[in-house]
């Protein structure tokens, strides 16, 4: 019998990383674990640039919006997560799901234009150190995050108006532990070739555009070091940007990892939980990552916390 076509639908269901009840308190405990990691690591991160004004520069007013953004990126999925294994009901409205998927796809896009911003953020300190200051100043620094926002919203807006359009059957099991664009237009009956072209044309143009960004500031960078004369200077160069392309290869191989083994798998069960490599472990180890490998992080967290240095 063909499924009863539903242009209006009041509930989906999430089936999240297991449906397995005996699992259930261990993912609460381990995804409870990570979330105030990343809360409590992104923060502190926030606290030593705001409060340390020797970390008032450039980079590190990118990496405080970096934080905060990932912080609200795992915020948008992660305690709807644990409130249904607390509450047992897998259960998101409609417009509950469209609001989730709006601010995932928002802070992602954020995460993706903000990490492009410092790569050409460390092009410019280490390439053209004279310049720099002049390059960098603080309204330009404020301009490119506003830009970010600015393009994120709209990109989601777009995203969320197409996935508005999709009407959908009786079967409203979203096999992930949030909602996912791809997933809902998968799970919808309606015609979905304008949607899925917008969706991989806009990723292509601005992920493909934000990567090729970052590849080429790098390879301007990794010029400039081979360069220099100086064995010191060439170490201080690398470790300024060492951090950053740590996280970068983190965010962007995770995701790609995701996105081109999902068609040849065809198990949204394994992609949900390898989604989670991108989704919350890479921002909770961004803290670690950026204050382990920088003196300057770890210096302002200690005077932070009255310790001496």
């Amino acid at each position: 019998m063909k499924p009863e076509n539903l242009t209006r639908v009041s509930e989906f269901v999430l089936l999240g990383l297991s449906e397995e009840p005996d699992l259930q308190p261990l993912l609460f405990g381990l995804f409870l674990s990570m979330y105030l990691i990343t809360v409590l690591g992104n923060l502190l991160i926030i606290l030593a640039v705001s409060s340390d004004s020797h970390l008032h520069k450039p980079m590190y007013f990118f990496l405080s919006n970096l934080s905060f953004v990932d912080i609200c990126f795992t915020s948008t999925t992660i305690p709807k997560m644990l409130v249904n294994i607390q509450t047992q009901s897998n259960l998101i409205t409609y417009e509950g799901c469209i609001t989730q998927m709006y601010f995932f796809l928002l802070f992602a896009g954020l995460d993706n234009f903000l990490l492009t911003v410092m790569a050409y953020d460390r092009f410019l300190a280490i390439c053209h150190p004279l310049h720099y200051t002049v390059i960098m100043h603080p309204q330009l620094c404020g301009l490119l995050v506003l830009l970010s926002w600015i393009m994120s919203v709209l990109i989601s807006l777009l995203y969320s108006l197409m996935a508005l359009r999709l009407s959908f059957c009786a079967d409203l099991q979203i096999p992930h532990f949030f909602c996912e664009l791809n997933q809902m237009i998968e799970l919808a009956c309606s015609d979905t070739f304008v949607n899925n072209l917008v969706m991989y044309f806009v990723a292509v143009l601005l992920g493909g555009g934000a990567m090729a960004g970052i590849l080429y500031s790098y390879s301007k960078i990794i010029s400039c070091v081979r360069a220099m004369s100086s064995a010191q200077g060439k170490y201080k160069a690398f470790s300024t940007c060492a951090s950053h392309l740590s996280v970068v290869s983190l965010f962007y191989l995770t995701c790609l990892g995701v996105y081109l083994s999902s068609p040849a798998t065809h198990n949204a069960q394994s992609s949900a939980t390898a989604s989670v490599l991108y989704t919350v472990v890479t921002p909770m180890l961004n803290p670690f990552i950026y204050s382990l490998r920088n003196k300057d992080i770890k210096g302002a967290l200690k005077r932070s916390f009255g310790m001496t240095v």
